[in-house]
């Protein structure tokens, strides 16, 4: 962990993702915990994270639930799935120093398709709330039965 990341200052039980594509790297760092409720992922807002007003930028919140949407159903199905459709409802803003986290389940699957929702949160405020549609892709099924990897 580099010094800058020390300073994210995560809350206990969230250690740094280590599994993610380039694009979600790019943006991070992010975190993640499980716990026996579910799994969360989470990233302390930088300025770089912002639109010009100062805020969260709404495409960073949707690159996030989209993560998270899609680390539900992997959890859910052990199968790599695409974002068909995603709609999110921005319900307050972040800033940078807060600390942005977040969760997702699947609430029906099919054998092709799954459908799921995510909450983001900071403190005990809700920032963002999205649901999601994802094309399970069965080529790609996980047999392990391992974690998964984070998009």
């Amino acid at each position: 962990m580099s010094s800058s990341d020390e300073n994210d200052n995560p809350p206990e039980g969230f250690t740094p993702s280590t599994t993610r594509g380039p694009y979600t790297t790019h943006n991070g760092p992010f975190y993640h915990k499980v716990t026996e409720e579910g799994f969360w992922h989470g990233v302390r807002v930088r300025s770089r994270h912002c639109n010009s007003r100062g805020i969260t930028h709404g495409g960073m919140l949707m690159a996030f639930a989209d993560g998270l949407l899609g680390t539900a159903v992997f959890r859910a199905t052990k199968t790599v799935a695409l974002t068909i459709r995603m709609n999110s409802d921005f319900l307050s803003s972040a800033r940078p120093g807060d600390w942005l986290e977040g969760t997702a389940r699947v609430t029906r699957a099919t054998r092709s398709v799954v459908f799921c929702e995510a909450e983001l949160y900071v403190g005990q405020r809700t920032v963002l709330r999205a649901t999601g549609v994802f094309k399970l892709m069965q080529r790609h099924r996980e047999l392990s039965g391992g974690e998964p990897v984070a998009s």
